[in-house]
């Protein structure tokens, strides 16, 4: 296996290891530093299941496989379906669109219609599902940047939302084609100022970026708020050295621990690659998608559709 390949592999499973890690910690305090969770735990569901931050990925990454370039209408049909079938959680922002889209209404509509009634919501619904467009338009610059816009408007259409999926999936990209042999913390500042280079954040998302780093671990809210879960992954990974400490450091901030084990981990996957996830979480990682479909997903197929996503951006130079 190559470094790329290991790479976007390392995206795939490690966003899908963080959502399950995360899973049982969520809408609870953080852990203290004494405490913290390193294993595989039940929550609402048991050890090692992802939730809706991968099902909803996966729905991504199923419409980026049948249609090339992405379609809008085919996955705004997607993410419906999946909420129609009833999964165990979904934002409330994200019900809100996908209720009036399975009403009829066009996904334009909907997602303004929601944004309208609420012209300060940025929630992290968007972020959460976002790398399978790095990991597909991994040597695709302008797709890229496209795509994560693209699929961030469909429910979350918020300039904080829609900037955080560009800032993240570019991250994602800079890191895969990061040298292998270049110390890890030099990578990942690298990729993240480049990235900040290439979105206009504004000035105080911009500062949350630059500062996540220094902040105290007790300084970090991580709510559903888009900036808070960019800072806390930011902070996770920046201030560890590898992928088990970050994911580690991640999930145990609580509240939204799910979708900033999530983010967390398909940057640190980018960064360490399959080979640096933990066997012991990969192995208990599953989940079923579609939602009530008995079609179970583990490990192998993340890899499997981290290969074919892989594919598609080579497909389509």
């Amino acid at each position: 296996m190559d470094a790329v390949s290991d790479k976007l592999r390392g995206i795939a499973v490690g966003a899908a290891i963080g959502d399950a890690l995360g899973m049982p910690l969520e809408f609870h305090p953080p852990h203290p530093v004494y405490d913290l969770v390193t294993e595989m735990v039940r929550g609402p569901l048991p050890a090692g299941t992802f939730t809706d931050d991968t099902e909803m990925a996966l729905a991504l990454a199923e419409s980026l496989l049948l249609v090339n370039p992405l379609d809008t209408r085919d996955l705004a049909a997607r993410f419906t379906a999946w909420y129609q079938s009833g999964p165990d959680d979904i934002g409330i922002h994200t019900k809100q669109v996908l209720h009036l889209i399975a009403r009829g209404t066009s996904w334009e509509e909907a997602a303004r219609t929601v944004q309208d009634s609420e012209p300060d919501s940025a929630a992290n619904g968007s972020v959460m599902r976002c790398w399978p467009v790095a990991v597909a338009r991994w040597n695709s610059p302008a797709l890229l940047v496209a795509e994560s816009r693209l699929q961030s408007e469909i429910t979350h259409p918020h300039p904080d939302c829609v900037n955080a999926c560009v800032l993240i999936n570019l991250i994602l990209s800079n890191l895969v084609h990061h040298s292998p042999g270049s110390p890890s913390d030099a990578a990942l500042r690298q990729a993240i100022a480049s990235a900040v280079e290439q979105v206009d954040l504004g000035t105080d998302f911009r500062l949350v970026v630059d500062l996540a780093p220094v902040r105290s671990r007790d300084g970090l809210r991580n709510t559903g708020w888009v900036r808070h879960t960019v800072e806390s992954a930011l902070w996770a990974v920046l201030t560890t050295r590898s992928f088990e400490e970050a994911l580690v450091q991640a999930v145990n901030l609580g509240w939204d621990a799910d979708t900033t084990g999530c983010v967390t981990g398909a940057i640190a996957g980018a960064l360490y690659g399959l080979e640096g996830i933990p066997s012991r979480w990969r192995d208990v990682l599953h989940g079923e998608y579609p939602v009530r479909s008995g079609k179970l997903w583990f490990q192998k197929d993340f890899i499997e559709l981290a290969d074919k996503l892989a594919q598609v951006g080579q497909a389509s130079e």
